[in-house]
């Protein structure tokens, strides 16, 4: 029992961290028209990895309008992409919830001068 307690805790330290260089990764992605981050923004709504090597991102845009938006998601795929482990990237865009101003962090909301 101890060695599948083990070998779990291992499979989920790997995840996490796997996880947290995709979030270091999208803190390097900005929108051209907005100098915070995405996911600062709050534009990131899930972050899965999918069978060790395939990072599924689920992200909205400000507007469904954004000219943006494939720029967005080309630098998320490359930049995601670019981890070690990392064979294949999904990003799929979403619109629910509606992203607004209260799903940024307080960090961008003072950047922007919200706060």
């Amino acid at each position: 029992m101890l060695y599948i307690c083990e070998l779990f805790s291992i499979i989920m330290n790997e995840f996490l961290e796997k996880e947290e260089q995709i979030v270091q990764m999208l803190h390097t992605v900005y929108d051209p028209e907005i100098p915070v981050d995405v996911y600062e923004l709050g534009l990131i709504y899930s972050i899965e990895i999918q069978d060790e090597h395939k990072a599924v991102i689920e992200m909205t845009l400000t507007a469904p309008s954004c000219p943006a938006a494939d720029f967005l998601v080309e630098d998320i795929r490359q930049k995601v992409g670019s981890i070690e482990g990392i064979d294949d990237v999904d990003v799929r865009i979403v619109f629910e919830p509606e992203w607004n101003k209260d799903m940024m962090s307080e960090e961008a909301k003072m950047q922007l001068g919200f706060l």
